[in-house]
């Protein structure tokens, strides 16, 4: 048996970005971080000519089929096609979060069982080149409206800024931050879960038709990610990393009527109304995880006001997709 795992991320600015439908026009960029939650996969040896099935995958169900094209999850279907895998193979998945809630956890899924299958076959696959897989899987195979910053951090891991050219050109800078900036940096974070889940492949796909009239939004909020990187790296107070959170909220709620509604405006209302300078709906948009940026001393009002809700605590910086057990 071996053990894989990938993270999911926080992104702060540039989504929207990452999509091919802009970037290859225009270029993109994310700013953006993996952090300490997984999605695991298991595999191991399935001798199946003792049963009456070849492979045995589970998830939120259990599939037992004899051959690949019978698997219902179009995710490890591609996946277990993608690698030349037939049968002789069991999988499984275990996630600390679950799906649809803005923190990429469908390509940390993808990502890692593109990992596990790799390793089950003695390969080794570099982080980059497995985010490629994992976007080519999505977008191709899968035929999910997915962008590409999710993969790559579920790959590479770490603390970005991602550069967007095309599909299997991708650049991926570090951010240079010192140990007890990143700690004063993730004091200030603070997650709450809206408590809505939805498909962001839906929620994108109106977003994808209105990028043309959308242009001019979309590079202001790539410009956000240069000044998000410049605020961090010079040390800059870290109440201006919360403003421009707030300003890339309000350009994200520009984009499409279906990202907000009221029911998300009156928890971003309520946040900071406790003290947070900014913040903004994790992922696509329309449901998932609320991310403010607040001084430390008013969390405890935040937690007070958010008292009903859950809230996510997270390290940021987080490794990307490992092989853990072998």
């Amino acid at each position: 048996m071996l053990i894989s795992r990938a993270p999911v991320r926080i992104s702060f600015f540039g989504g929207g970005t990452d999509y091919p439908e802009y970037f290859i026009q225009h270029g993109g960029a994310v700013l953006a971080t993996a952090i300490d939650k997984f999605s695991y996969i298991t595999a191991s040896p399935f001798f199946s000519r003792l049963f009456d099935y070849s492979i045995r995958l589970s998830y939120r169900k259990v599939e037992l089929v004899k051959n690949v094209d019978e698997i219902e999850h179009r995710v490890y279907r591609e996946c277990l096609k993608f690698c030349g895998l037939d049968k002789d193979i069991e999988l499984h998945n275990v996630a600390d979060l679950p799906a649809f809630t803005g923190l990429g956890s469908s390509s940390a899924f993808t990502v890692s069982l593109l990992h596990a299958l790799h390793s089950f076959k003695g390969e080794f696959v570099k982080p980059l080149d497995l985010a490629y897989e994992a976007i080519y899987v999505e977008r191709h195979l899968v035929q999910d409206k997915v962008g590409c910053q999710d993969q790559v951090l579920a790959a590479v891991g770490g603390f970005n800024l991602v550069e967007f050219r095309t599909e299997d050109d991708i650049i991926v800078n570090r951010v240079p931050i010192s140990p007890q900036r990143l700690q004063e940096f993730e004091q200030h974070l603070f997650i709450v879960f809206t408590g809505i889940r939805r498909k962001a492949a839906d929620v994108v796909a109106q977003q994808l038709q209105k990028v043309g009239d959308n242009t001019a939004t979309l590079k202001e909020m790539r410009y956000m990610v240069d000044v998000g990187w410049d605020i961090l790296t010079n040390n800059r107070p870290l109440s201006e990393f919360g403003d421009l959170l707030h300003r890339a909220w309000l350009a994200k709620r520009s984009l499409d009527g279906s990202i907000s509604n009221t029911e998300i405006d009156q928890i971003y209302q309520m946040g900071i109304e406790a003290g947070a300078w900014g913040g903004k709906l994790l992922g696509a948009g329309a449901g998932g995880f609320m991310l403010f940026f607040a001084p430390p001393e008013c969390h405890k009002n935040l937690y007070i006001r958010f008292n009903k809700h859950h809230i996510l605590s997270a390290k940021t910086n987080a490794p990307g997709s490992q092989i853990i057990f072998s």
